[in-house]
């Protein structure tokens, strides 16, 4: 697709920069390129490293140093954290934690194993995934897939506390990582397929105890939310704005699931992180907005209570969960410098909005296959602004119960779903792992049920037209601008988080199990190796005794690799992924490996 040149006058500050009222000491480890401490690289979501050693001269040189195996066969996601001269990795279900010594190739310090009732695997949605550890104040953190949260001694992996933050039997299950922010650790929670209603909880750090927890649908008061201080795009949104859109108490198996990725600005003292679908997946069963699912929060992190909010995909059709990662950067845009989160929704727009305010600057398709809704009504004054325009060929509500939509474009699971994206300051570009899928989407009635699948809806997904067969792509895009820069396709989606480097490259893995690196001004692939199985986790970069080292998890799975991962054969298995996906078995096999690589 069209290249561009560099802006002439490119002015930005990457959000990272932060003051030291943050937790102090993960702040300082954070702003330590040598070091990777955080899932996401820093409190922005950026997954920007400052290291260059390994560099777009010289990455075509790069070679595995060494590697672990974690003894797990099921989707490896998150990346592992190097803190000094340890690393700690996770592994999926069931979660075990190993602490490497990297003086002395990778031996293993300490492992913890969690025992966990295996009954909580046929209620985790579309693979046992984890989406890995956090540190603070000497701890590093584990929320199992039984919503166990554990806090573990970093130096000897003994349990300093653990507190329950749900109850599988519902269906409340964990995928995600939590984020240490001040004195307070931020967890969500899964389970939207089994009509769980969702939240976000602060626990104290150094004990557990609970400090607040923020509903996604519900009551003001449970919600946190001030009707007369919470806005959504500039006005506030009034009492009641989540019980006025729902039939009866619907609200109370509403979703709005908090399973994606969390960002902290410490200037704004705000929180960011987005809502799932609404539960069931059968729009004719819930008439309304169905707020707040498909939501952007941006939340006070001391008391909980909600600045502002932005509901991206009202009455979702689609499953078009809204928990992708909140990207946060200082750039110009518009003629003026401002504080502005990126977010690339599942629903196949990426949005740029002010982060301070939450007015919404850019709405535009990532993907040119995106069909469900033409655009994002920008016209501030009309009665539509920020509602997608929606094609009612492609309505699942529209066209009934019982009635197979298809050629929807993107699939349910999105023109990008988890995989999280990086970001240049050298290029004020941002770098994006998509999906080229589209699907077919068929309605039916079901009733709810306690810790019961509570979906309504079957599925059947396919690569989309215009893309020769491929299923994927990997993209640079302009926010500001909200263009396409270049776009690189590949065979199968690409599943894996991206990492950009001061060295003026990019790295992403494949299904089929490369690990790829590209120019990140051009997008030119200048290195490839292929690692023993799909990758789905994410690239991180470190440091140590002076060398850059690359590493990744390797391991087949996720909701893309599901039928691998889960051994499944119906094509309508695994929400429709399964039929999709089915040729990444002559590609790669199932494996639970980290691949550590290095120029010698």
């Amino acid at each position: 697709m069209k290249k561009t040149g560099l802006w002439a006058a490119l002015s930005l500050v990457v959000a990272w920069a932060l003051p030291a009222h943050a937790n102090d000491e993960l702040q300082k480890m954070i702003q330590d390129p040598n070091q990777w401490v955080i899932q996401t690289g820093d409190y922005a979501n950026t997954r920007y490293s400052k290291l260059d050693q390994i560099n777009a001269s010289n990455v075509g040189k790069l070679t595995p140093t060494w590697t672990f195996s974690t003894g797990v066969l099921r989707g490896h996601e998150g990346s592992p954290l190097v803190i000094g001269d340890v690393m700690y990795v996770h592994t999926p279900f069931p979660n075990i934690v190993y602490a490497l010594d990297l003086n002395d190739d990778g031996r293993i310090i300490w492992k913890y194993e969690p025992r966990q009732d295996p009954s909580v695997i046929p209620v985790m949605c579309c693979d046992t995934v984890n989406r890995g550890l956090a540190y603070a104040d000497g701890m590093v953190f584990l929320h199992q897939a039984d919503t166990t949260l554990v806090a573990l001694d970093a130096k000897t992996g003994k349990v300093a506390w653990t507190v329950v933050n749900g109850d599988p039997k519902k269906g409340e299950t964990n995928t995600a990582t939590v984020l240490p922010v001040k004195d307070k650790l931020l967890v969500g929670i899964s389970g939207g397929e089994y009509g769980v209603r969702c939240h976000v909880t602060a626990y104290d750090i150094k004990t557990g105890k609970r400090i607040w927890r923020a509903y996604s649908t519900g009551p003001d008061s449970e919600l946190l939310i001030d009707p007369e201080k919470t806005t959504e795009l500039g006005k506030p949104i009034g009492k009641d704005s989540s019980l006025k859109t729902w039939q009866g108490d619907q609200w109370q198996t509403g979703g709005g699931c908090t399973w994606g990725w969390y960002s902290y600005d410490p200037q704004q003292n705000l929180v960011y992180y987005g809502t799932g679908n609404p539960s069931t997946w059968n729009p004719k069963q819930r008439p309304g907005d169905n707020k707040w699912s498909m939501t952007i929060f941006a939340r006070d992190p001391d008391t909980g209570m909600a600045k502002w909010v932005y509901q991206m995909t009202p009455h979702d059709e689609w499953d078009y969960d809204g928990v992708n990662e909140m990207m946060l950067v200082d750039q110009e845009i518009q003629g003026q410098q401002r504080p502005l989160l990126v977010h690339f929704d599942r629903n196949g727009f990426g949005y740029t909005l002010d982060r301070a305010t939450g007015e919404l600057l850019v709405a535009e398709k990532y993907d040119p296959a995106v069909n469900w809704a033409s655009k994002v009504d920008m016209d501030k004054n009309s009665k539509t602004y920020g509602r997608p325009i929606v094609d009612a060929k492609y309505s699942t509500e529209q066209n009934g119960e019982d009635v197979n939509t298809k050629g929807i474009c993107p699939a349910a699971l999105g023109t990008k779903d988890q995989q999280p994206a990086s970001f240049s300051p050298k290029t004020g570009l941002f770098y994006v792992p998509t999906n080229h899928v589209c699907m077919d989407y068929e309605p039916f009635r079901v009733s709810y049920t306690p810790g019961q699948p509570y979906v309504g809806a079957t599925l059947s997904m396919y690569a989309a037209p215009g893309g020769n067969g491929n299923m994927g792509n990997f993209i640079a895009w302009d926010a500001r601008e909200g263009k396409i820069v270049w776009s690189l396709p590949e065979r199968f989606s690409v599943w894996s988080g991206a990492l950009a480097t001061a060295g003026d490259i990019v790295f992403y893995g494949t299904l089929e199990g490369y690990l790829k690196a590209v120019d990140a001004k051009t997008g030119k692939e200048l290195y490839k190796f292929k690692t023993p199985s799909g990758i789905i986790g994410n690239v991180m970069t470190y440091t140590h005794k002076g060398k850059q080292y690359v590493a990744v998890l390797s391991g087949v799975g996720g909701w893309a690799g599901i039928g691998l991962a889960a051994g499944l054969t119906d094509p309508n298995a695994g929400l429709g992924a399964v039929g999709g996906y089915a040729a990444l078995n002559d590609y790669t096999a199932l494996g639970g490996q980290l691949t550590v690589f290095a120029i010698p």
